[in-house]
C-alpha cells in the first residue's frame, strides 16, 4: 500500500528567488517566482523528480542539515567547480570508497548537497 506520492521538497530560504535560481542550475530547469515570496524549480514527476520549493525564512539556517541531495554528475572536479562558480562551497576534498566518490558542498545559503558519482 502507499499512503502517498512524494510532491515537493520545500526548503526555508532567505531568498527563495536566488536559492531557485542555484538550484535550476544544478538540477536543470526554470526558477519560477510567485508573488508570494516563494519560488520554486518545477520537477518531473515522470521521472521521479519532485518540485522543489523555497520559502521565505529570515532565520539564518543553524546547523547540518538532517537530509541532504546527492546529485549524481559525470564528473564530480567539473561539477564542483561549476556549482562553486554559482556560489557554493566546498566542505573537505573528495571522497571515494567502495560505493563511488562524493564531493560535499553547502548552496548558497549553507544546505548540504553532495555530487557524486557512484560505482556503476
Amino acid at each position: 500500500m502507499t499512503l502517498g506520492h512524494l510532491d515537493q521538497w520545500v526548503v526555508n530560504a532567505a531568498d527563495p528567488p536566488a536559492l531557485a535560481r542555484f538550484w535550476a542550475f544544478v538540477l536543470g530547469g526554470e526558477a519560477v517566482t510567485r508573488p508570494d515570496g516563494w519560488a520554486f524549480v518545477d520537477g518531473d514527476p515522470a521521472a521521479g523528480r519532485p518540485r522543489l520549493s523555497f520559502q521565505p525564512d529570515p532565520a539564518p539556517k543553524e546547523g547540518r542539515n538532517r537530509i541532504h541531495a546527492d546529485v549524481r554528475v559525470p564528473d564530480i572536479a567539473a561539477a564542483t567547480e561549476a556549482v562553486v562558480a554559482r556560489g557554493a562551497e566546498r566542505v573537505g576534498g573528495t571522497v571515494t570508497d567502495e560505493q563511488g566518490s562524493f564531493q560535499v558542498l553547502r548552496d548558497p545559503e549553507g544546505n548540504e548537497f553532495c555530487v557524486v558519482a557512484p560505482v556503476r
